[in-house]
């Protein structure tokens, strides 16, 4: 008889993973998606923080042995998609590892952003494991008063 270890987190975390997957499926099945076929599985979620500052919105996600290269990141119909991989780094063989916890394959998020936010000038830039994504804020269209003539 083989002996197996116990481990509470990792069935926290997959139930964590199957009740997103449960929540997030009706949104792709929104109209114009079709019958949800084009879902994205993702392996992983990175952790985000997102700030509203007054001409700008920040948005900082934990990505940590994400190469820049293997992130994308898209804007389209006012949502935002932030995709990528955390490739492997050897192939090593399984034999001698202990426990294996840091999670590889790909992740997804997106995010729904206001009318307020300008798709083209948003930027991203990756540094010590963190992707910054800056969407800045569109000029504020000022109410003009017009002067109305009589005859």
């Amino acid at each position: 008889m083989s002996m197996v270890r116990y481990e509470p987190w990792s069935l926290l975390n997959q139930l964590q993973r199957e009740i997103d997957q449960i929540f997030n499926a009706p949104a792709a099945r929104k109209p114009g998606n079709g019958d949800g076929s084009n879902v994205t599985a993702a392996d992983w979620v990175p952790a985000v923080d997102i700030r509203e500052e007054p001409d700008r919105f920040v948005i900082h996600a934990d990505v940590p042995g994400v190469a820049p290269e293997d992130i994308e990141v898209n804007m389209e119909n006012g949502v935002l998609t932030i995709r990528g991989e955390r490739k492997d780094d050897s192939e090593e063989e399984k034999e001698g590892y202990k426990r294996i916890e840091r999670v590889r394959g790909t992740f997804f998020r997106r995010f729904s952003l206001p009318d307020t936010a300008d798709a083209e000038q948003i930027s991203a830039k990756a540094r010590n494991g963190v992707l910054e994504v800056v969407i800045p804020k569109q000029a504020q269209v000022q109410p003009r008063r017009i002067r109305v003539e009589g005859e």
